[in-house]
């Protein structure tokens, strides 16, 4: 699943394609297949909207418009991709789900002074029940546990995707990444990179990259395997 073969657009179309993407997800009762909607606009931040859809079938898409290279002064493009979540991690998003009443209702915490984190949203279609949240902070624990799952989703694929990126067009950006990426990998703060980020098998067997970069790439594919036994 190379990540540079998925659409980009020019900055212009990204508002219209995100919003659009994230209506059809949360909104359309096109199939009886359940699915979970997060959504999070946070200007400033790094992508700074982005949404993901988990189906309870495993399949899921991710749309954003984080920056190919996090150093980089230009604005990010749109950017989607389709993947695989494990069944562990599914059954837990839908079990969280259900906890959260399928997000009927307000969840937002109200106290004055709260930190601007993000606007998010979560939202559940299953073809009959179409239901939505938005908030900035919620103290319902389900609420807070499916946020936390899909912010380290969307850091993974946003690894995955400058990854991809600098593999093909960049290899001396790799060994940065994936220092950076060790370290969010050891925070706790990535998940599922066997598929948020596919690229790493294919870094660690190229001879063209550098040892550093492939001992790096072998040792998150080591943690995931002993993660995963």
């Amino acid at each position: 699943m190379p990540f540079s073969k998925f659409p980009v657009v020019t900055l212009s179309g990204i508002f219209l394609l995100l919003s659009s993407s994230f209506s059809t997800w949360a909104q359309t009762p096109q199939s009886s297949t359940p699915m979970v909607v997060f959504t999070c606009d946070f200007p400033g931040s790094d992508p700074s909207h982005y949404g993901v859809s988990v189906s309870s079938d495993g399949h899921s898409s991710y749309i954003s418009d984080g920056k190919l290279l996090i150093d980089s002064d230009t604005p990010g493009e749109a950017f989607t991709t389709n993947f695989n979540l494990s069944e562990t991690l599914v059954h837990r998003i839908f079990d969280l789900a259900k906890e959260a009443k399928y997000f009927e209702g307000d969840v937002e915490l109200k106290k004055k002074k709260m930190a601007f984190t993000g606007d998010k949203s979560l939202s559940y279609n299953d073809g009959h029940k179409v239901t939505s949240t938005n908030y900035n902070y919620s103290s319902v624990p389900a609420v807070q546990e499916l946020t936390t799952l899909f912010q380290r989703l969307s850091a993974s694929l946003e690894f995955g995707r400058r990854l991809d990126y600098e593999y093909h067009y960049q290899k001396l950006a790799l060994d940065n990444e994936l220092k950076r990426m060790e370290d969010a990998f050891n925070r706790g703060d990535l998940l599922e990179l066997p598929a948020t980020a596919p690229i790493l098998p294919k870094i660690v067997q190229d001879p063209s990259v550098i040892n550093g970069s492939r001992a790096k790439a072998q040792r998150l594919l080591a943690g995931i395997k002993s993660e995963n036994p």
